[in-house]
Order: structure tokens, then sequence, then C-alpha cells
């Protein structure tokens, strides 16, 4: 279909368009798994917070 590199990179005049679209893609592909960790993250210690709030108020009643 192509006869050389260059007209396959030019994808037939929609080079931005296409090279644009695997380029979010790929940062989406990167960005997602550090944005779910960094929510664990957050997750992990608000609870962590709870847990120890809990265990004083019932400490602080006896």
């Amino acid at each position: 279909m192509w006869n050389s590199p260059a007209e396959f990179f030019e994808m037939g005049g929609y080079a931005l368009y296409v090279w644009s679209s695997f380029g979010v893609c790929a940062l989406i592909i990167v960005l997602e798994p550090l944005a779910i960790n960094n929510r664990r993250k957050a997750i992990m210690s608000r609870l962590k917070r709870e847990i120890r709030a809990e265990k004083f108020d019932k400490e602080g009643m006896k």
C-alpha cells in the first residue's frame, strides 16, 4: 500500500491526526497506572487515619 517509509508516516495526509491519536493513547497508557497508584496510596492513608481515630475514641472512653 505504501511505497516508502515516508508515505507510511504521512498516512495519506492524515499523519497529524493519526500520530497525535497514538501519542495521546500512549500518554494515557503511561499515566493511568500512576494515577491509580496515587489514588490507592491516598485511600490507604485515609483508612489508616480512620482506624487510628477509632482506636483513640475507644481508648478515650475507657
